[in-house]
């Protein structure tokens, strides 16, 4: 026997099932990841630079005198120091973060920091601020900074207090009336924040506010 369109409802064994309604899957972005690998690749370039400025001073490789020679040596001290630096605050960087957009809402994954999560019942609106680096110098053209941050406004006014440990990130920085969370600088952020908003919850999406130029480093 064939089952076809026309099967009588009747002899059925179970009622018809309907299929599930499509969740999509959750957007994470690991940040932690991302810091280890700047920290190694910026703390190993200064300190290659600063050992081998020490060198040439050492050696007797610079030009103009010892003056000269002491100038480099010191230069080197404070490149290998920034170099070394990575190596100081390593559990600090290394320690687990993520950002997370499923099906409930938006979290902050940091066992060993301050985790939060929202539900998006409770966001009347999500953003994206950026702030670029101004071009000052002929390198800033080669590697120009972009400061990323994700911008949270409350859909009700009881949301300040029942989350406590989102304290930190009320109006932080220029944001107004809404918690801004910084990601540093990492531009490949916003398409897929982008993305997981327009997945998980597209009628909330404000979309990507350029505020200028940088002015610090949130």
């Amino acid at each position: 026997m064939t089952y076809g369109p026309q099967q009588p409802s009747h002899n059925a064994p179970y009622p018809p099932q309907q299929p599930p309604a499509f969740v999509p899957p959750p957007v994470l972005i690991d940040v932690a990841g991302d810091a280890k690998v700047k920290a190694v690749a910026g703390g190993a370039v200064a300190g290659a630079i600063g050992l081998l400025a020490i060198v040439s001073a050492l050696t007797g490789q610079t030009t103009g005198g010892a003056g000269t020679a002491v100038a480099v040596g010191v230069l080197g001290l404070i490149f290998l120091a920034i170099g070394l630096l990575p190596l100081v605050t390593w559990k600090k960087i290394a320690r687990p973060r993520r950002l997370v957009f499923d099906g409930f809402g938006v979290r902050w994954d940091d066992p060993q920091g301050r985790p939060w999560a929202v539900a998006w019942a409770e966001l009347s609106g999500v953003g994206i601020s950026r702030t670029r680096q101004r071009r000052v110098k002929p390198a800033d053209y080669l590697m120009r900074k972009t400061m990323v941050r994700l911008d949270l406004f409350p859909a009700d006014q009881g949301f300040r207090s029942r989350h406590p440990e989102m304290a930190h990130l009320w109006e932080f920085h220029t944001v107004k009336n809404g918690y801004r969370l910084p990601l540093g600088s990492n531009p490949k952020y916003i398409p897929v924040i982008e993305n997981a908003m327009r997945q998980h919850r597209p009628q909330a999406f404000l979309g990507v506010k350029d505020e200028g130029f940088m002015v610090g480093l949130v």
